[in-house]
């Protein structure tokens, strides 16, 4: 049964594995996972590797690499049970694939082992994960816009993400609070966004460490009327994060987003009344001279950066 419902889930996700699979950064990523295992059964090739195979078959892999490849097959399986997105269980696969492929390469050559080194270096250095660029309804902040956007009305709530580009946790997670931003963005609660990796003041004034040591990346913070009201992760004595889990049910349930937002509908309410009144007001002023009109409010922007 869990078989089947692995074929079915891989089957349902094919689409969007076709769709990752055609960008750069996973074609490299899945030629560099399997490096090793093409190295070793390539004929040709193959013949003139070393192994420690009693009947000498140089072409198969030896219980040394058999070890392994099961205990990376252990620690990926470990490592994905807190997995929450498939970005995220793809990105565990390659990473801890690469890290096995550098000792196994090691192992059967240093040669090979410092080419294959020297390749996962340089690509971390030229190639990034792709960052996600779908629908969303988030202001993304800045060092001299979140502190006047979070206090401009004390009636409006805001969920803040406080990330970093380069954290892989904070780019699974990039999808999940946008999908949240569409579903539950009103006039009464609203969704932000602030990279403390570019901004260290904003991560010193709203305490969110960027070591990776802390795990406070993604940090989520509701505020209301620029004071924090409730904070995912936790922070221990020693300011750690206290582990939890970045899916949509916890972030629904701890934020408790649906009272919220049927809160906050009665705000969209009497916003829809001013503007109604607002514009009766203003058809009655356009006789008047041009010097006695209020100049027209800029629109807010989606992103602030």
């Amino acid at each position: 049964m869990g078989l089947i419902t692995g074929v079915c889930t891989f089957l349902y996700h094919l689409p969007q594995i076709y769709k990752w699979l055609l960008k750069p950064y996973y074609i490299v990523s899945l030629f560099m996972t399997v490096a090793f295992l093409v190295v070793r059964k390539a004929p040709g090739l193959c013949e003139h590797l070393a192994s420690d195979r009693e009947d000498g078959n140089s072409c198969d892999f030896d219980w040394r690499e058999v070890e392994i490849l099961m205990f990376l097959s252990a620690i990926v399986m470990m490592k994905n049970r807190r997995a929450i997105t498939l970005e995220q269980h793809i990105g565990n696969l390659f990473l801890f694939s690469k890290v096995a492929n550098v000792i196994l390469f090691f192992r059967l050559d240093i040669r090979l082992g410092i080419l294959y080194l020297t390749l996962c270096v340089v690509f971390v250095m030229t190639c990034k994960a792709p960052i996600y660029m779908g629908p969303e309804y988030i202001k993304y902040f800045n060092d001299k816009t979140i502190d006047e956007e979070l206090q401009r009305d004390g009636r409006i709530m805001w969920i803040v993400e406080f990330y970093a580009n380069w954290s892989s946790d904070c780019q699974s997670f990039a999808p999940i609070f946008a999908d949240l931003s569409l579903k539950y963005n009103c006039a009464g609660l609203r969704f932000g966004k602030v990279d403390i990796g570019r901004y260290g003041e904003v991560s010193q004034r709203y305490k969110v460490s960027t070591s990776p040591l802390a795990k406070q990346l993604p940090s989520l913070v509701l505020f209301q009327g620029g004071r924090e009201v409730l904070r995912r992760p936790m922070v221990d004595k020693k300011g750690r994060a206290v582990s939890w889990t970045f899916n949509e049910e916890n972030i629904i349930r701890e934020f408790n987003l649906n009272e919220l937002f049927q809160k906050s509908k009665k705000l969209n309410k009497s916003i829809a009344t001013k503007e109604e009144s607002g514009s009766w007001a203003q058809e009655g002023s356009e006789d008047l001279p041009e010097e006695t009109k209020e100049p027209e409010q800029p629109t807010e922007s989606k992103k602030d950066q």
